[in-house]
């Protein structure tokens, strides 16, 4: 299945998305922030990336931004227990600044098992298919 990598400040929530992730036969590598989920994008390959928004230190939009440098076509879903949007035209949109970023789909905190695997097999699904149709054809090559 798939190579994932969840960054998330909060432990608890890294346990849930582990155990729902490997029963559903996916490999799950953890960071609890983001200076500690970097250096593991920069050594492996992730299919795809879960992380939290509002974290401290490194937050979740800033480790993005690094992430999407390295690899802008891995899909991304962005957590969080707070509102995207907090303040209604005053705060910034951080699912507009994460969507720019590579974030492919949300989730708010708290959340089923069951609403992660289903976002992250449509994540996956999604990004396959770009993938396969990224792909160029080849050219039939003509005799001499």
């Amino acid at each position: 299945m798939a190579h994932i990598l969840a960054i998330d400040d909060d432990r608890a929530v890294l346990s849930t998305v582990k155990i729902a992730l490997e029963s559903a036969g996916h490999q799950v590598v953890l960071a609890e922030d983001g200076a500690k989920g970097l250096p593991l994008v920069q050594s492996k390959k992730f299919d795809l990336l879960i992380i939290d928004i509002f974290m401290p230190g490194m937050d979740g939009l800033e480790t993005m931004n690094m992430v999407h440098q390295e690899h802008p076509d891995m899909p991304i879903i962005v957590m969080s227990g707070h509102e995207f949007r907090l303040v209604p035209d005053t705060a910034p949109d951080f699912l507009h600044m994460a969507t720019k970023l590579g974030a492919v789909a949300s989730l708010k905190k708290p959340f089923r098992s069951s609403e992660l695997l289903n976002i992250v097999s449509q994540c996956l699904a999604k990004a396959q298919s770009s993938a396969v149709q990224a792909k160029p054809l080849r050219q039939p090559r003509c005799p001499d």
